[in-house]
Protein backbone atom coordinates (compact mmCIF):
# COMPACT_ATOMS: atom_id res chain seq x y z
CA UNK A 1 0.00 0.00 0.00
CA UNK A 2 3.19 2.58 0.92
CA UNK A 3 4.84 1.57 -2.36
CA UNK A 4 1.61 2.99 -4.65
CA UNK A 5 0.05 5.48 -2.22
CA UNK A 6 0.17 9.26 -2.93
CA UNK A 7 2.81 11.19 -0.37
CA UNK A 8 -0.08 12.06 1.72
CA UNK A 9 -1.92 8.94 1.39
CA UNK A 10 1.49 7.88 2.68
CA UNK A 11 1.96 9.86 5.84
CA UNK A 12 -1.06 8.22 7.10
CA UNK A 13 0.17 5.01 6.49
CA UNK A 14 3.05 5.43 8.29
CA UNK A 15 1.38 6.55 11.36
CA UNK A 16 -0.69 3.52 11.81
CA UNK A 17 2.87 1.04 10.96
CA UNK A 18 3.87 3.24 13.99
CA UNK A 19 1.09 2.59 16.12
CA UNK A 20 0.78 -0.69 15.53
CA UNK A 21 4.72 -1.47 16.53
CA UNK A 22 3.64 0.54 19.74
CA UNK A 23 0.94 -2.17 20.42
CA UNK A 24 3.60 -4.82 19.57
CA UNK A 25 5.33 -3.38 22.29
CA UNK A 26 2.56 -3.23 24.45
CA UNK A 27 1.50 -6.86 24.14
CA UNK A 28 4.96 -8.61 24.17
CA UNK A 29 5.09 -11.65 25.85
CA UNK A 30 7.28 -11.54 28.98
CA UNK A 31 9.54 -14.12 27.34
CA UNK A 32 10.04 -12.05 23.94
CA UNK A 33 7.98 -12.50 21.06
CA UNK A 34 4.49 -12.94 20.59
CA UNK A 35 1.50 -15.54 21.71
CA UNK A 36 -1.84 -15.46 21.20
CA UNK A 37 -3.52 -17.11 24.67
CA UNK A 38 -2.21 -16.14 27.98
CA UNK A 39 -4.10 -18.67 30.07
CA UNK A 40 -1.77 -18.87 32.80
CA UNK A 41 -2.10 -15.34 34.50
CA UNK A 42 -3.70 -12.85 32.51
CA UNK A 43 -0.73 -10.01 33.87
CA UNK A 44 -0.99 -6.49 31.71
CA UNK A 45 2.22 -7.79 29.88
CA UNK A 46 1.29 -11.00 28.36
CA UNK A 47 2.48 -14.27 30.00
CA UNK A 48 1.59 -15.95 26.64
CA UNK A 49 3.85 -18.70 25.63
CA UNK A 50 5.88 -17.15 22.58
CA UNK A 51 5.40 -18.95 19.14
CA UNK A 52 7.32 -19.62 16.20
CA UNK A 53 5.48 -18.68 13.36
CA UNK A 54 3.79 -14.98 15.19
CA UNK A 55 7.37 -14.90 15.90
CA UNK A 56 8.27 -14.70 12.30
CA UNK A 57 5.17 -13.36 11.12
CA UNK A 58 5.94 -10.02 12.84
CA UNK A 59 9.68 -9.94 12.24
CA UNK A 60 9.11 -10.22 8.51
CA UNK A 61 6.40 -7.17 8.92
CA UNK A 62 8.61 -5.45 10.75
CA UNK A 63 11.64 -6.02 8.63
CA UNK A 64 9.37 -4.53 5.96
CA UNK A 65 8.33 -1.23 8.08
CA UNK A 66 12.67 -0.61 8.63
CA UNK A 67 12.59 -0.31 4.70
CA UNK A 68 10.53 2.10 3.98
CA UNK A 69 12.13 3.88 7.07
CA UNK A 70 9.74 3.23 10.22
CA UNK A 71 11.51 3.18 13.35
CA UNK A 72 11.93 -0.22 14.84
CA UNK A 73 12.76 -0.82 18.39
CA UNK A 74 15.97 -3.04 17.96
CA UNK A 75 15.66 -4.37 21.58
CA UNK A 76 12.02 -5.74 20.54
CA UNK A 77 13.76 -7.20 17.33
CA UNK A 78 16.21 -8.91 19.42
CA UNK A 79 14.16 -10.71 21.95
CA UNK A 80 11.58 -12.07 19.22
CA UNK A 81 14.47 -13.44 17.07
CA UNK A 82 16.31 -14.98 20.12
CA UNK A 83 12.82 -16.51 21.39
CA UNK A 84 12.33 -17.76 17.59
CA UNK A 85 16.24 -19.22 17.63
CA UNK A 86 15.25 -20.59 20.98
CA UNK A 87 12.55 -22.66 18.88
CA UNK A 88 15.10 -23.33 16.38
CA UNK A 89 15.82 -27.62 16.02
CA UNK A 90 18.89 -28.09 14.34
CA UNK A 91 17.28 -29.33 11.09
CA UNK A 92 15.48 -26.04 10.77
CA UNK A 93 12.25 -27.65 12.17
CA UNK A 94 10.66 -25.23 14.37
CA UNK A 95 9.01 -26.22 17.30
CA UNK A 96 5.35 -24.71 17.78
CA UNK A 97 6.24 -22.00 20.45
CA UNK A 98 8.11 -21.94 24.29
CA UNK A 99 5.62 -24.74 25.47
CA UNK A 100 7.25 -27.47 23.38
CA UNK A 101 10.76 -26.60 24.83
CA UNK A 102 10.49 -29.76 26.86
CA UNK A 103 8.71 -32.00 24.08
CA UNK A 104 10.66 -31.32 21.12
CA UNK A 105 9.82 -34.25 19.57
CA UNK A 106 5.72 -34.22 19.82
CA UNK A 107 4.54 -34.97 15.76
CA UNK A 108 3.98 -31.13 16.06
CA UNK A 109 7.60 -30.36 16.22
CA UNK A 110 8.90 -32.58 13.63
CA UNK A 111 9.79 -31.67 10.40
CA UNK A 112 6.08 -32.81 8.98
CA UNK A 113 4.54 -30.62 11.42
CA UNK A 114 7.22 -27.82 10.68
CA UNK A 115 6.35 -27.52 7.20
CA UNK A 116 4.20 -24.96 7.42
CA UNK A 117 6.48 -22.77 9.71
CA UNK A 118 9.71 -23.52 8.60
CA UNK A 119 9.64 -21.18 5.50
CA UNK A 120 8.69 -17.93 7.48
CA UNK A 121 10.85 -18.85 10.33
CA UNK A 122 13.82 -18.92 8.21
CA UNK A 123 13.11 -16.19 6.39
CA UNK A 124 13.08 -13.85 9.11
CA UNK A 125 16.22 -15.02 10.62
CA UNK A 126 17.59 -14.44 7.30
CA UNK A 127 16.05 -11.20 6.87
CA UNK A 128 17.18 -10.09 10.27
CA UNK A 129 20.86 -11.30 10.32
CA UNK A 130 21.59 -14.57 10.72
CA UNK A 131 24.25 -16.02 8.67
CA UNK A 132 23.68 -19.96 8.85
CA UNK A 133 20.16 -19.19 7.48
CA UNK A 134 21.95 -19.31 3.45
CA UNK A 135 20.28 -19.96 0.11
CA UNK A 136 21.07 -23.34 0.19
CA UNK A 137 18.95 -23.91 3.57
CA UNK A 138 15.73 -21.80 1.59
CA UNK A 139 15.97 -24.72 -1.05
CA UNK A 140 16.25 -27.67 1.24
CA UNK A 141 12.90 -26.45 2.90
CA UNK A 142 11.35 -25.38 -0.54
CA UNK A 143 12.07 -28.81 -1.61
CA UNK A 144 10.48 -29.98 1.26
CA UNK A 145 7.91 -28.18 0.96
CA UNK A 146 6.69 -29.71 -2.71
CA UNK A 147 7.57 -32.69 -2.11
CA UNK A 148 6.24 -33.56 1.06
CA UNK A 149 3.25 -30.91 0.31
CA UNK A 150 0.48 -34.18 1.20
CA UNK A 151 1.52 -33.83 5.32
CA UNK A 152 0.24 -30.05 4.84
CA UNK A 153 -2.12 -30.85 2.65
CA UNK A 154 -4.13 -33.83 4.34
CA UNK A 155 -4.97 -31.05 7.34
CA UNK A 156 -6.44 -28.60 4.88
CA UNK A 157 -10.02 -27.83 5.70
CA UNK A 158 -10.56 -29.97 8.14
CA UNK A 159 -12.21 -27.99 10.80
CA UNK A 160 -10.46 -29.09 13.96
CA UNK A 161 -7.15 -27.60 14.26
CA UNK A 162 -4.37 -30.09 14.72
CA UNK A 163 -6.43 -33.00 14.25
CA UNK A 164 -4.57 -34.48 11.34
CA UNK A 165 -0.86 -36.25 10.48
CA UNK A 166 1.93 -34.19 12.50
CA UNK A 167 -0.98 -32.48 14.07
CA UNK A 168 -0.92 -30.07 11.26
CA UNK A 169 -3.92 -27.71 10.87
CA UNK A 170 -5.16 -26.44 8.34
CA UNK A 171 -4.80 -22.44 8.36
CA UNK A 172 -1.35 -22.96 8.18
CA UNK A 173 -1.28 -24.55 4.18
CA UNK A 174 -1.62 -21.46 2.13
CA UNK A 175 0.41 -18.93 4.81
CA UNK A 176 3.00 -21.50 4.34
CA UNK A 177 3.12 -21.42 0.82
CA UNK A 178 3.04 -17.20 0.33
CA UNK A 179 6.09 -17.34 2.70
CA UNK A 180 7.69 -20.03 0.59
CA UNK A 181 7.21 -17.86 -2.19
CA UNK A 182 9.04 -14.99 -0.52
CA UNK A 183 12.04 -17.66 0.55
CA UNK A 184 12.05 -18.12 -3.12
CA UNK A 185 12.80 -14.33 -3.68
CA UNK A 186 16.10 -14.54 -1.75
CA UNK A 187 17.74 -17.09 -4.62
CA UNK A 188 19.17 -16.33 -7.95
CA UNK A 189 16.95 -16.41 -10.61
CA UNK A 190 17.58 -19.93 -11.84
CA UNK A 191 16.57 -21.32 -7.97
CA UNK A 192 14.20 -19.02 -7.68
CA UNK A 193 12.54 -19.56 -10.83
CA UNK A 194 12.61 -23.47 -10.11
CA UNK A 195 10.90 -23.35 -6.55
CA UNK A 196 8.03 -20.31 -8.10
CA UNK A 197 7.03 -22.68 -10.98
CA UNK A 198 6.43 -25.79 -8.33
CA UNK A 199 4.85 -23.55 -6.13
CA UNK A 200 2.19 -22.12 -8.60
CA UNK A 201 1.76 -25.44 -9.57
CA UNK A 202 0.24 -26.36 -6.04
CA UNK A 203 -1.65 -23.54 -5.87
CA UNK A 204 -3.73 -22.84 -8.93
CA UNK A 205 -5.22 -26.44 -9.43
CA UNK A 206 -6.44 -25.26 -5.80
CA UNK A 207 -8.66 -22.64 -7.04
CA UNK A 208 -12.51 -23.14 -6.20
CA UNK A 209 -15.42 -23.18 -8.43
CA UNK A 210 -16.17 -19.46 -7.26
CA UNK A 211 -12.98 -18.34 -7.82
CA UNK A 212 -11.88 -18.52 -3.76
CA UNK A 213 -9.53 -20.51 -1.90
CA UNK A 214 -9.18 -21.72 1.26
CA UNK A 215 -7.90 -23.92 3.66
CA UNK A 216 -9.45 -23.84 7.24
CA UNK A 217 -13.37 -23.30 7.97
CA UNK A 218 -12.41 -19.84 10.37
CA UNK A 219 -15.63 -17.96 11.50
CA UNK A 220 -16.85 -16.53 7.75
CA UNK A 221 -13.50 -15.07 6.52
CA UNK A 222 -11.97 -18.16 5.23
CA UNK A 223 -12.28 -17.53 1.86
CA UNK A 224 -11.14 -14.03 2.02
CA UNK A 225 -7.86 -14.92 3.83
CA UNK A 226 -7.29 -17.79 1.67
CA UNK A 227 -7.73 -16.20 -1.52
CA UNK A 228 -5.32 -13.28 -0.29
CA UNK A 229 -2.39 -15.76 0.73
CA UNK A 230 -2.92 -17.56 -2.81
CA UNK A 231 -2.96 -14.42 -5.06
CA UNK A 232 -0.35 -13.16 -2.94
CA UNK A 233 1.80 -16.25 -3.35
CA UNK A 234 0.65 -16.18 -7.15
CA UNK A 235 2.29 -12.57 -7.99
CA UNK A 236 5.51 -13.56 -6.54
CA UNK A 237 5.48 -16.61 -8.97
CA UNK A 238 4.49 -14.62 -11.71
CA UNK A 239 7.22 -14.15 -14.36
CA UNK A 240 8.30 -11.06 -14.39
Amino acid sequence: MHRRAEPSRRKQIEELIAGQITFLERFESVNGGWGYYDFKIGAQRPASSSTSFVNATVLIALHEAKQIGIAVPAKLVERAVDSLQRQRKPDNTYLYGDHFLWRTMTPINRAGGSLGRSQACNLALRLWGDKTITPEVLVEWLDRLVARNEWLSFGRKRPVPHESWFQVAGYFYYYGHYYAALCANQLDAERGRTAKDKLAAIIVPLQETDGSWWDFPLYDYHQPYGTAFALMTLNHCRTP
